[in-house]
């Protein structure tokens, strides 16, 4: 949904409590031609719960002073160091930090520097693609958990603390409900994370690979998805408990500055 009229800086109460019942209707909200200060940034994502902080992994980077505002960049400073992460590849389909016990809420995105073209954000709605999942697909979730890889980040770099490992049945992870109730409004959302090194609990691997492949290629199909192309000044945000997100590539020499602020959640997931 693109809520338009907005000045993230300065609302009113009403606009509070509108935005609110906004994100708690739909799964991502869009905001144009905003304006934000680092701390105005902050200021706004706090309405919607308590920041995060940036992850904790050496190419992982925060604004000075301010370590729940994530720089996602590919620009480098003076000193030829990147300022941000993630660089200007592809970052995969992914939930984030869906590893943990208690994955964040939501994400907010903030475009300060935008390529003149790539880097476009997809998201897919997970609550549709439940809903639409043929009934034989969907018998073969109920009830099951998923592991969730703790190894590897959106960016495919080796978390800080893991050793690599592709092998899902002995890797770090975390096992969530592959179908959840949703902590807002106890709704059934399917609950997939990552790909990489996943797997269905109790299953031979051969039949969770097999299982996992075809829940991914309904979940991402395009009837669930929105690619967003970015402009200077919006703010780009989502549930992260109820899509999945991935990036474009783009040209390495366009710069592309993002501010990044998550929620945390006040509930692990529980299955519905």
């Amino acid at each position: 949904m693109e809520a338009t009229g907005f000045d993230l800086s300065d609302l009113s109460d009403e606009d509070r409590e509108f935005i609110l019942d906004a994100f708690g209707a739909h799964s991502a909200l869009l905001f144009r031609d905003q304006t934000l200060s680092n701390a105005e940034l902050a200021s706004f994502s706090r309405l919607f719960g308590e920041l995060d902080v940036a992850p904790d992994n050496q190419r992982n980077k925060a604004v000075p002073g301010m370590p729940e505002v994530y720089v996602v960049s590919n620009i480098k400073g003076d000193d030829g160091k990147p300022i941000g992460s993630l660089g200007a590849g592809e970052a995969i389909w992914h939930a984030d930090m869906s590893n943990r016990e208690n994955p964040p809420y939501a994400t907010l995105l903030y475009a300060v520097e935008v390529p003149p073209s790539g880097g476009d954000t997809w998201v897919a709605g997970m609550f549709a693609a439940l809903e639409d999942m043929p009934d034989n697909l969907r018998t073969k979730i109920e009830g099951r958990f998923i592991k969730h890889d703790g190894t590897y980040n959106s960016g495919g770099y080796v978390r800080k603390g893991e050793e690599a490992s592709d092998d899902p049945l002995t890797c770090a992870g975390t096992l969530h409900p592959a179908i959840c109730a949703h902590h807002a409004t106890g709704k059934p959302v399917l609950y997939l994370g990552r790909r990489r090194n996943a797997y269905v609990d109790g299953l031979a691997l051969e039949d969770s690979e097999s299982l996992l492949d075809a829940l991914w290629a309904h979940a991402t199909s395009h009837d669930y998805c929105y690619a967003h192309r970015w402009r200077k000044g919006d703010l780009l945000m989502w549930d992260n408990r109820s899509t999945l997100h991935r990036r474009d590539e783009f040209d390495p020499e366009h710069r592309r500055l993002m501010h990044r602020t998550q929620i945390r959640a006040k509930a692990t997931p529980r299955a519905a």
